[in-house]
C-alpha cells in the first residue's frame, strides 16, 4: 500500500490582501504564500507596498551571490531579532558585516567542529536514555541541541542556567515574531511595534549571563569553545578584534539560532523516518552497521551516508529557515520584472524545495534524492546561499548525523494518533510538538 504524503502546510490558494496577509502572518507566514508559488518562478503583488516572490533558482543565485548588496535582509527580519542579538554576523549589512565574517570563519573550521563532537555524542547519549514510550520528540530534541550548543558556548560556566535561558528565547519568539500590520504596510523602522518593545526585556537576563561569562573568561579552556574562539579571533584583514558587545550579541546569535534550527531539523527527520518504516529500517541498519551499541562520533559522519540523506530531505521538506525576505536597494529587473528601490523581494525556501518543476513527487519523502553528494543543487536552499551562506551549517549537519544515527541505531519510532502541524512564525516548527511512540530495538 503507497504511504500518504508527510503533513504539509496549506498554502493560500490566491495572494492575500492587507487584513488576510496580518492574519494570514500571525497565524502562520507560510500562509502569506500562495500555492500557485510551487509553480510559478516568479510573483508580484502589493500588499501596503510593492512585492516579488521568487522561486527560480538563478533568480535567487542573483539575489544572495550576483548583488547580495544590493539586497539586504528586511527591515522586519531586523526588527525581529535586534533587540535580541544587535548588529551581529545575522543581521549586520556591508562592510560590518564582512569584517565579523572573516572573523568568525576561522571559529566554524573542520577542525574546530569536529574538536567539538565529544560534546554532541555526550548529548546523543543522554538525549537516547530518555527515549522510552510516548514521547514529544521535538522537546527531547530542544533538550538535546541546547545542551550541545551551551556547552561549546559557556562550557566553563557552572552557574549556566540552561532552563532560564531556553525559557527568555521562547519567551522572546513568542512576544516578537509576530507579523505587525505595520510590517504589512511597509512601515519605516523608527514607527514602534508595541508587541516587540515588551517583547525585548526578555532578553535582558540572558544579556546579562553571557556579558558575565565574557568578563570571567580570562583563559582558554584546554579545548576551545566558541567563546574561548570568538575572543582570540582577528579579521585577517583589519585585525580588528571583537568588542565586549560584540562578542555578546555573536554568541547570543549562535545561542539562539544554535540549538532551535538543529532541533527542528532532527524531530522534522524523527517523524519522517517515523511516517515511512522502510526508510527507518534502512537507516538503521547502517547505524548499527557503523555503531554497535555505542553513540555517534564525528570521524563516523563519512560512514553515514543514507543518514545524511534522510537528513537533507528532512531539510527539504521543512526548512527551519523556510521563508526569508530582502529590501531592494537599487532598481533591478528579475525574470523580465522591474524591481524598484524599496520593493520587499521574497525567498519562499519552503515553496522552492516543493517546487514541481525541480522536484519529481516534491511532496514525497524521498531520501534517495540526496545519494549522490556531489549532485548539483540549485533548488535546495536550507541553509542560504553565496557569501551569506550559515556560517554554522557544518556544525549542524554533524551535529544532526551524531544525534539521528545514535537514536535510530537504539530505538524505532512510530507514528502515533497526533501529527504535527508545521507553523512558521519565526522557524517553521511543528505546532503542539512530534509525539511519536518509541521503542528499544
Amino acid at each position: 500500500m503507497k504511504r500518504q504524503n508527510p503533513v504539509r502546510v496549506a498554502l493560500a490558494t490566491k495572494p492575500l490582501g492587507i487584513l488576510g496577509s496580518l492574519a494570514a502572518g500571525r497565524r502562520n507566514v507560510l500562509e502569506l504564500v500562495p500555492e500557485i508559488a510551487t509553480h510559478a518562478p516568479i510573483l508580484s503583488g502589493t500588499t501596503g507596498k510593492r512585492w516579488h516572490m521568487v522561486m527560480d533558482p538563478g533568480a535567487l543565485r542573483h539575489i544572495l551571490r550576483d548583488r547580495v548588496q544590493d539586497y539586504p535582509k528586511s527591515v522586519v527580519t531586523k526588527l525581529i531579532l535586534e533587540p535580541a542579538i544587535g548588529n551581529s554576523l545575522f543581521n549586520a549589512e556591508g562592510h560590518e558585516w564582512l569584517w565579523q565574517r572573516r572573523t568568525a570563519a576561522p571559529v566554524f573550521s573542520h577542525r574546530n567542529i569536529t574538536a567539538l563532537g565529544p560534546v554532541m555524542t555526550a548529548a546523543a547519549e543522554r538525549a537516547s536514555t530518555r527515549m522510552t514510550g510516548l514521547v514529544d520528540v521535538f522537546d527531547a530534541m530542544v533538550t538535546a541541541t541546547f545542551e550541545v550548543i551551551s556547552d561549546v558556548t559557556f562550557s566553563g560556566d557552572q552557574g549556566f542556567d540552561r532552563q532560564a535561558v531556553h525559557r527568555a528565547i521562547e519567551t522572546y519568539i513568542a512576544q516578537t515574531a509576530k507579523i505587525s500590520v505595520l510590517d504589512i504596510i511597509g512601515a519605516p523602522a523608527w514607527v514602534p511595534r508595541p508587541g516587540r518593545i515588551f517583547g525585548a526585556a526578555a532578553m535582558a537576563p540572558m544579556k546579562r549571563l553571557a556579558d558575565r561569562a565574557i568578563q570571567a573568561r580570562r583563559q582558554p579552556l584546554p579545548v576551545p569553545d566558541l567563546l574561548d574562539l570568538l575572543v582570540q579571533g582577528a579579521d585577517p584583514v583589519s585585525g580588528r578584534k571583537m568588542t565586549p558587545d560584540e562578542l555578546r550579541d555573536n554568541l547570543l546569535t549562535f545561542i539562539v539560532a544554535g540549538h532551535e534550527t538543529t532541533a527542528l531539523t532532527l524531530a522534522w527527520s524523527l517523524y519522517l523516518c517515523a511516517h515511512d518504516p522502510q526508510v527507518q529500517d534502512r537507516a538503521r541498519d547502517e547505524a548499527w552497521g557503523v555503531l554497535g551499541d555505542r553513540a555517534a562520533v564525528a570521524g563516523d559522519l563519512p560512514a553515514l551516508p543514507y543518514i545524511r540523506s534522510i537528513i537533507d530531505e528532512a531539510l527539504r521538506l521543512y526548512p527551519p529557515a523556510a521563508f526569508l525576505s530582502r529590501t531592494a536597494m537599487a532598481p533591478d529587473t528579475l525574470l523580465g520584472r522591474e524591481v524598484r528601490k524599496g520593493d520587499t523581494v521574497i525567498l519562499p525556501i519552503y515553496a522552492l524545495q516543493r517546487h514541481h518543476a525541480h522536484w519529481a513527487n516534491p511532496d514525497a519523502f524521498d531520501p534517495d534524492r540526496f545519494a549522490d553528494p556531489k549532485a548539483p543543487r540549485p533548488a535546495w536552499l536550507p541553509f542560504g546561499d553565496g557569501p551569506r551562506i550559515c556560517i554554522g551549517a557544518a556544525f549542524a549537519v554533524q551535529e544532526a548525523v551524531i544525534i539521528l544515527a545514535t537514536l535510530l541505531a537504539r530505538h524505532r519510532f512510530s507514528l502515533t494518533e497526533r501529527l504535527p502541524r508545521p507553523v512558521m512564525i519565526l522557524t517553521l516548527r511543528p505546532e503542539g510538538g512530534v509525539w511519536l511512540k518509541v521503542d528499544p530495538v
